[in-house]
């Protein structure tokens, strides 16, 4: 018999749009501490429910309570501040840049600084990252200098990337920085493949991958935690869940439905949610993965319960979708506030030792930005045209010399050497 009621489509929703009130209601968030904390070689099956908890460590006081405390001393504390202030100096610092006209984009993490500063102080530094675009705090962490940065945001004649990638999009590999991609979601399988080559090689480095909430739903996602599973590749895959994927918020990608943690219960996979905004909890989880994936116990699943305060770039007006009021109403708060709560409830920081390092991160970045623009901003200065032909192929191909030479003709024809240094 034909079912005689209609069928309908469910279409995703956010709970407040521009002039709205926000509301945080639909999200329970536990007290700090009462997540129970697993061994490291507790089976997915059996740890499913962290998949649904959420990990907190610092209370509504600044008290780290609970046993996923991982008792830091003071000076790693103070390092992971200096990391998340000095990050949050350089976006600062950069979004005025672009507005200046000094770069055609960028992509500030305000907000999110405990993320990538909390797990590049897990992680060992040879421990290969594959970030997506709001993890500069990666390179700040592990003292990758300003200058390069900066000179890569301008594409001027001191990028160290000669002027091939978009703005904020860097690479390192000294620093174990994989090039950030516009694809989205290309670094997870990436991330997997090496660290099934590390493990191959019986190699001692871990891979760590980051990706957005809404990026879960292309198949690079799918694909990769089908082999991390599989290999037991020694990789942690981390979601950052800054609730909105530039205009479409977190229930486009299915975070109505359950957690995005969740996603690796389906694949075998240990899974983690955490509290984003909590230094001591992002640094806990990350340590849990990786004493698990060093005990070839394989990889782990981490959703970072996180809100996106700024734009998604400078491209970006977020008064167009959601309430003004949404990011001062987060109820996880601020992560800078909140380990400089936890220092100061220590005894171990003032509010002038909080001043005095917020204007040494503020002077690290302007001089790092003079430096930059002495060599100039956006289109003041280019990389040299000949080092196109570089670092293309390990051996130069025959076409590709023949274009050098050609153009070595040209600047010797024109009678200065500088025309290919002014980027002609």
């Amino acid at each position: 018999m034909k079912n005689s009621a209609p069928l309908r489509l469910h279409v995703p929703e956010p709970p407040g749009r521009p002039g709205d009130a926000a509301d945080f209601s639909r999200f329970a968030i536990p007290e700090a501490g009462s997540a129970p904390r697993p061994g490291i070689d507790t089976s997915a099956y059996d740890m499913r429910d962290m998949a649904y908890a959420l990990i907190r460590v610092l209370d509504g006081t600044g008290a780290a309570v609970g046993p996923w405390n991982p008792r830091l001393d003071a000076a790693s504390l103070k390092r992971g501040l200096r990391a998340m202030m000095l990050t949050r100096a350089f976006d600062d610092r950069m979004y005025r840049a672009q507005r200046q006209g000094k770069t055609s984009f960028y992509v500030r993490c305000t907000g999110e600084e405990a993320v990538a500063c909390a797990q590049a102080q897990a992680l060992s530094p040879d421990d290969m990252c594959f970030p997506s675009y709001r993890q500069q705090g990666l390179l700040i962490s592990r003292g990758y200098p300003l200058a390069a940065m900066i000179n890569q945001i301008y594409s001027n004649a001191a990028d160290p990337l000669k002027g091939r990638q978009l703005p904020v999009m860097y690479s390192s590999k000294a620093t174990g920085f994989f090039t950030i991609s516009g694809n989205l979601g290309t670094q997870y399988p990436q991330a997997v493949g090496w660290a099934m080559a590390s493990a191959y090689r019986g190699d001692d480095r871990l891979a760590a991958a980051w990706i957005g909430e809404g990026a879960t739903a292309e198949g690079d996602f799918h694909s990769a935690l089908t082999f991390a599973s599989v290999y037991r590749a020694p990789v942690i895959l981390n979601i950052v869940n800054n609730q909105w994927a530039i205009s479409s918020f977190q229930g486009v990608a299915g975070g109505e439905q359950t957690t995005f943690a969740a996603r690796g219960v389906g694949y075998g996979l240990p899974a983690l949610r955490v509290d984003g905004n909590d230094f001591l909890a992002v640094f806990a989880a990350t340590q849990w993965a990786v004493e698990r994936a060093r005990a070839n116990l394989g990889a782990t699943v981490i959703e970072l319960f996180t809100y996106r305060a700024g734009q998604h770039s400078t491209s970006d007006d977020p008064s167009r979708y959601r309430p003004a009021d949404e990011a001062v109403r987060w109820p996880l708060g601020d992560p800078i506030e909140r380990l400089k709560q936890h220092l100061i409830s220590l005894g171990e920081w003032r509010l002038d030792d909080h001043a005095a390092l917020e204007a040494s991160c503020i002077e690290d970045v302007r001089a790092a930005a003079r430096e930059a623009e002495a060599v100039g901003a956006l289109g003041q200065s280019r990389p040299p045209v000949e080092q196109m032909f570089e670092d293309v192929y390990k051996e130069m191909d025959w076409r590709l010399l023949r274009q050098r030479d050609e153009l070595a003709a040209l600047k010797r024809s024109a009678g200065d050497p500088a025309i290919l240094g002014a980027g002609v």
